[in-house]
């Protein structure tokens, strides 16, 4: 069978443009194809559970507007359908003066990319707010809240069946060949003719993406594990919100922070260490070749030389438990060693180009046999429905 659309990869952001695409176009004929055995198995099954507000990017971008239209479409689509979600808000947090400045810049991007209810707090306004908490300024954030997203893809799996679209579990793509503007994807059990391919395949959307690509692509995907602690229950009163630093703004990513879960329990973490393996989970994980090709990319090795030192501390912490929870303290200095337990741990799909630039913003390659998202770090699982409008919006201007 010939189909429309093959969209490659089913976690949270091909499920919803897969979605996106069957309401639109309710007659079109559409194959998923997910490698492993159930939807959301990575980057969706391992985040945080956070529903991003969109305080941290840069206003006009496509993280952004993406972030801002899909929180909203998230609410909506979770009250529809009764999945359990919790907007319990956050507080940002400046520890030291030189910071204020920083937390102020976070501020501003809030009230452009349209936030409501944002608030400057004062030490004292801190203390009232999160008692336990160490800072000369916070922002308090509203709009923040949490969620299971794999409950989130897994409805999106179950609407886009009712809809009439297929979804083939535990079918590997191997190849992508184009032949007179038909594209034939091959994977381990079988082929499809189709008319587009769309690929988010998430930490390996590079490699899906350089098949549909007749010359090399100038972007790779580098994988971030983030490791959490979970705080032992009877500390978890020192967390009332989602408590996070002020991040550093030449790093993309957020520092470590404190994060309720919607299904009870409190995460401390992450750190951001280089993965050894693409879904390398564990700190023993380890694939020779995917880590060859990580170090072989030059840009890789330019942000290795410019952050070098940072990278250092972050392994430390994964390393040392004592690290970890000195860096913890900063935000709650009550806090001990022996507050934390293992939590559990994610893979970030970091894109870097050519030049040694970790892109902060989604990134879609297209050629007029493939839509590529080859960059949808979070807040992606907040935007999945933004992101799978847009990328749906493509996808129908072929067929």
């Amino acid at each position: 069978m010939r189909y429309d659309t093959v969209i490659i990869g089913g976690g949270i952001v091909g499920l919803a443009t897969a979605l996106n695409l069957l309401e639109k176009k309710p007659q079109i004929r559409l194959l998923l194809i997910e490698k492993e055995s159930s939807v959301a198995a990575h980057q969706t099954g391992h985040n945080s559970g956070v529903i991003h507000s969109g305080l941290y990017y840069k206003p006009g971008s496509l993280k952004a507007r993406n972030c801002i239209d899909g929180y909203h479409k998230l609410l909506d689509f979770c009250q529809k359908y009764g999945i359990e979600h919790e907007i319990c808000g956050k507080i940002v947090v400046a520890t030291t003066a030189g910071q204020v400045p920083l937390m102020q810049n976070l501020y501003d991007r809030g009230l452009q990319n349209g936030l409501t209810g944002l608030e400057i707090l004062s030490p004292e306004q801190l203390r009232e707010t999160e008692p336990h908490v160490a800072g000369v300024k916070g922002i308090k954030v509203p709009q923040t809240g949490i969620i299971n997203y794999r409950q989130v893809a897994e409805k999106y799996a179950d609407l886009i069946r009712e809809k009439g679209g297929e979804i083939r579990l535990g079918e590997k793509v191997s190849s992508v060949s184009e032949r007179q503007g038909v594209s034939n994807v091959v994977t381990d059990k079988g082929s499809y003719d189709t008319t587009l391919v769309i690929n988010c395949a998430g930490l390996y959307s590079d490699k899906v993406a350089q098949f549909t690509e007749k010359e090399e692509i100038k972007v790779r995907i580098i994988p971030f594990r983030g490791e959490y602690y979970e705080i032992k229950p009877e500390k978890q009163y020192l967390v009332r919100h989602l408590i996070y630093p002020v991040p550093d703004p030449n790093f993309p990513f957020l520092g470590v922070h404190f994060t309720r879960m919607i299904g009870g329990g409190i995460e401390a973490g992450p750190n951001a260490v280089l993965a050894f393996k693409r879904e390398g989970y564990r700190k023993t994980d380890f694939n020779f070749g995917e880590l060859k090709d990580t170090l072989a990319w030059p840009g890789f090795r330019k942000v290795a030389a410019r952050y070098w030192k940072t990278g250092m501390g972050e392994y430390y912490r994964s390393f040392s438990k004592s690290a970890f929870t000195t860096a913890l303290q900063a935000l709650i200095p009550e806090l001990r060693k022996e507050d934390l337990v293992p939590g559990g741990a994610g893979v970030r799909a970091q894109a870097c180009d050519y030049d040694g630039g970790l892109l902060d913003d989604f990134a879609i390659l297209e050629n007029p046999q493939a839509i590529n998202v080859c960059n949808a770090p979070s807040p992606a699982a907040t935007s999945s429905l933004a992101i799978g409008d847009t990328v749906s919006e493509l996808a129908l201007k072929r067929l």
